[in-house]
């Protein structure tokens, strides 16, 4: 049976029944006209000491939910800025390195594959997005050259992250070009790219649509190298740890001090977790030493 829709004092008296406290009840209907009850609810749910009577534990204050939901909101803000170097960045080294070694067009030139059948989904839906881009090159280059393929730097500049390490991934393996887009990147493994793109294009997508980062699971597995290039973790995080988001947060950060060494990423976490110092670190699969960890200990 569907449920009756409340008013947002409703909403304050249902909580307060549950034991939800407030230092400041006044203040709560600004919130909850402006962030829905029902999106909060997601950084409430762990507080909740009987999850059936939606009861919550003791000393559980709106405003830490609040405190909780502003966090998360910057931290989306500094991992998408992360996630936008990584996008710019894998897209320009396959446009360089694949170009030089195989022309313009490689990116139609099968053979440079290892999946034909995913090859072609990839040129289909390519082929559609340019036709219809409201990019202001696209229509020009179709202007100018109405039956001729855009070069691989016009057409893949319109394609998603998630279209872009599809087309990695299939890219065959024994290339010096896919060897070389990878090295640079501090990966000494191709799948463990692939793999770790993967788990980024979700996060990049669950924070398109401003969705909750705060204590989520990452439900796409993926693999972790057995060495890199440059200084990383201590450890392996197995397939429990990888479900929060730090040892893949930290990947990022890893391609990011490639891309760009100057970045201020690790500066901004320090300072959003100074700024929220009673978020619990933990569970965002943060562990008690991270900043003794070798990605971050030359920086702190």
């Amino acid at each position: 049976m569907a449920k009756e829709p409340k008013t947002i004092q409703e909403q304050i008296e249902l909580l307060s029944q549950r034991g939800m406290l407030f230092h400041d009840i006044n203040q709560a209907p600004h919130y909850l006209a402006n962030i829905s009850y029902y999106r909060l609810k997601g950084y409430w749910w762990e507080m909740q000491q009987d999850f059936e009577k939606h009861t919550f534990k003791p000393d559980t204050y709106f405003e830490n939910i609040i405190d909780n939901y502003n966090f998360d909101r910057n931290f989306r803000i500094l991992v998408f800025n992360a996630i936008e170097r990584i996008e710019v960045s894998l897209r320009t080294k396959l446009i360089y390195h694949m170009s030089l070694d195989y022309g313009a067009h490689w990116f139609v030139n099968q053979s440079l594959f290892t999946d034909p059948f995913n090859h072609s989904i990839f040129l289909s839906k390519l082929n559609r997005e340019m036709l219809s881009s409201s990019e202001e090159f696209m229509k020009k280059h179709y202007g100018n050259h109405k039956n001729e393929v855009p070069e691989s730097w016009k057409a893949l500049e319109i394609v998603t992250l998630g279209t872009l390490s599809k087309l990695y991934k299939n890219i065959n393996t024994q290339l010096p070009a896919k060897s070389r887009i990878t090295n640079e990147l501090g990966i000494n493994s191709a799948k463990d790219l692939a793999s770790w793109l993967s788990a980024i294009t979700l996060i990049r997508n669950i924070i398109a649509h401003h969705s909750r980062l705060w204590n989520r699971a990452i439900i796409t597995k993926y693999k972790w190298p057995k060495s890199t290039r440059f200084p990383l973790l201590d450890y392996t995080p197995d397939d429990q740890r990888r479900k929060k988001i730090f040892p893949i947060l930290c990947a990022m950060i890893y391609l990011n001090d490639r891309i760009s060494p100057g970045h201020h990423l690790k500066k901004e976490l320090q300072e959003l977790f100074h700024d929220f110092p009673s978020i619990p670190k933990y569970k965002l699969g943060f562990p008690p030493d991270w900043q003794e960890q070798p990605l971050f200990k030359n920086f702190y």
